[in-house]
């Protein structure tokens, strides 16, 4: 039997794949009013549908949020949020937790994987050593522990649990062959790890080479328009190359965990075990989270060139959470927009299809209740639109007879008067 510890982004479709693969899983929460939820078969993951969660708990799966359920399961895993810690690296704290839920139910025998990302020794110094601690078990010969990088990229219909290969690793080979059986056996493509170090380390190199990459365009957004170069359309004719390249765009700033996040852990890491600073990491943070500024400047200067004030302005932005197509406002760059739209005298509303209710600082932002065809649900108009988010709602519109200055930081918009970033 399975216990998947976390049941948010990571932990829900992995129990539900794993229940679908025809395992007994037991899928375990704190929050017991999630638990409730889910157990009504009400799923808050866009990854996973209500209809695919009622049919996985009609067949293997229990959710729960009493640690004694998990006392029949023989591999856990652990699929726990890690945020920034206040010294600005990972905050382990659910992992730790995590543990603490488990540990009275390790036996011989038992399976633990570490999904949740973090720097390179985590799954050593915060689950291993203290499983052991607890149980008076060896870990690596009594029972296993390994670390397998969770890789799901919300809202994304293309690859989900199914179809995204799994880094497997283990403390010891048996624990990684113990690993691989677990996500093969659910039908899942296994890549084996050298080392639990490197499969830490390689889920952070995926997320810092994507933070380093967007900086990288972010940072030539700011010239570009200067030397009369279409950025985008240079992305375009570069992607066109077969090989030793891969497309980045600009746009408003970074969100959700995986990228102004995740990076961070690393550096923090070579910073306090090494005394070294990753510059690289530092300098496309720098770059990606001063893109809300630029934002708020460029939008300043169309309004400027227009004689309008943003002080005392109306401003709606389009799109408020991180990533198209989903609601998720982790780490969005449109907290960061309104608050400096609001430093500078404008009254902010927003539209988002994926968000019904949004306050920044505690103060709400007004809502525009819909869109049709195009024009905004109401004809007052704006002196400023910003689409800061790329939803496919806005793909191709026109909104143009709607408000006198238009910013597209994605450049989606339809029409001639929509201003690029």
């Amino acid at each position: 039997m399975i216990g998947v510890i976390g049941l948010g982004y990571v932990g829900l479709p992995l129990a539900v794949e794993f229940a679908g693969a025809g395992s007994e899983v037991v899928g375990f929460d704190v929050d017991g009013d999630l638990v409730g939820r889910l157990a009504s078969g009400e799923s808050h993951v866009l990854d996973v549908s209500s209809g695919a969660l009622s049919a996985a708990l009609a067949g293997s799966l229990r959710v729960s949020s009493s640690s004694s359920d998990l006392s029949q399961c023989d591999t856990f895993v652990i699929c726990v949020p890690t945020p920034l810690s206040v010294s600005g690296g990972a905050d382990t704290s659910s992992i730790e937790r995590a543990v603490e839920v488990i540990a009275p139910w390790i036996r011989t025998g038992s399976l633990v994987v570490l999904e949740s990302t973090s720097y390179p020794g985590t799954t050593e110094e915060v689950v291993a050593a203290p499983l052991a601690a607890a149980t008076g078990l060896v870990a690596g010969e009594d029972f296993c522990v390994g670390f397998s990088p969770e890789r799901i990229d919300p809202g994304n219909s293309k690859f989900g649990v199914a179809n995204t290969p799994k880094i497997a690793s283990g403390l010891q080979d048996c624990c990684r062959n113990r690993v691989e059986a677990l996500y093969s056996g659910a039908g899942v493509s296994v890549v084996p790890a050298g080392g639990v170090r490197e499969a830490e380390f390689a889920k952070l190199l995926e997320n810092t080479y994507r933070q380093v990459n967007i900086a990288l365009v972010n940072e030539m957004a700011k010239f570009t328009r200067a030397l009369g170069v279409d950025l985008r359309e240079a992305i375009r004719l570069a992607s066109t190359k077969p090989f030793g390249f891969a497309p980045f765009y600009p746009g408003p700033g970074v969100g959700g965990h995986c990228i102004p996040i995740d990076p961070r852990y690393l550096a923090s890491r070579v910073e306090s075990e090494l005394g070294e600073q990753f510059r690289f990491v530092a300098l496309a943070q720098e770059i990606n989270a001063g893109m809300p500024e630029y934002v708020v400047s460029r939008l300043v200067s169309e309004m400027s060139a227009a004689d309008i004030r943003l002080d005392g302005g109306r401003v709606l932005l389009l799109g408020v959470s991180y990533k198209r197509d989903v609601p998720d406002m982790r780490e969005t760059p449109a907290e960061e927009i309104v608050r400096l739209l609001r430093q500078e005298g404008a009254s902010v509303s927003f539209f988002d299809p994926y968000v019904d209710a949004w306050a920044v600082d505690g103060e709400s932002v007004d809502r525009v209740d819909s869109l049709t065809s195009g024009e905004l649900g109401f004809a007052s108009g704006f002196d400023g639109v910003v689409l800061v988010t790329d939803h496919s709602v806005f793909h191709g519109q026109d909104y143009s007879s709607t408000a006198r200055v238009i910013l597209d930081t994605r450049g989606v918009l339809g029409g001639e008067g929509a201003a690029r970033l």
